[in-house]
């Protein structure tokens, strides 16, 4: 167990470094941003979306551990499918981590650059979502899948 979470924490902080950081970064610099002069309420709100995506993605990582028996990078999968802790409400939720951190990001900085980023790299996400990683979750988990899948949602919770 324990070395699967740190198989889990090392592939999030390779992904979250580049995806979250190292190219969000390169895209301010390139835009020409710095680091605000005080801390306002776009800044003070953006922390705390950054705060909240982080926690949301952290959580998703232990499921995929301690409830999965696996970690969230496709060639290192769980061995069971994971539809609690934050499953439970939304199909991909450390996408939806990842897209808020990356918002609090932008928000922070007041960055468009960041925003079309970030729904680029939506985009890219909800097509491997859709023609890669629902085929092989079906494939893998069969008909415990589909019932999962008629129950929740893909990326809003149900109300």
């Amino acid at each position: 167990m324990v070395f699967t979470l740190v198989r889990a924490l090392s592939y999030a902080t390779i992904f979250v470094g580049f995806l979250g950081v190292f190219l969000p970064a390169r895209i301010l610099a390139w835009a020409g941003f710095t680091a605000p002069d005080a801390l306002k309420a776009p800044q003070v709100g953006g922390i705390m979306l950054v705060a909240a995506g982080a926690a949301f993605g952290l959580w998703c990582i232990l499921a995929f551990v301690f409830i999965g028996k696996g970690t969230q990078m496709p060639l290192d999968p769980p061995r069971h499918l994971v539809i609690r802790g934050p499953y439970k409400f939304v199909r991909n939720p450390m996408y939806a981590g990842a897209g808020l951190a990356l918002a609090g990001a932008a928000l922070y900085f007041g960055s468009l650059a960041l925003i079309i980023y970030g729904a680029v790299l939506g985009v890219i996400t909800h097509l491997f979502v859709i023609l890669y990683e629902e085929r092989v979750l079906a494939e893998t988990f069969g008909p415990e899948y589909d019932a999962y899948r008629r129950q929740v949602r893909r990326w809003l919770p149900r109300v």
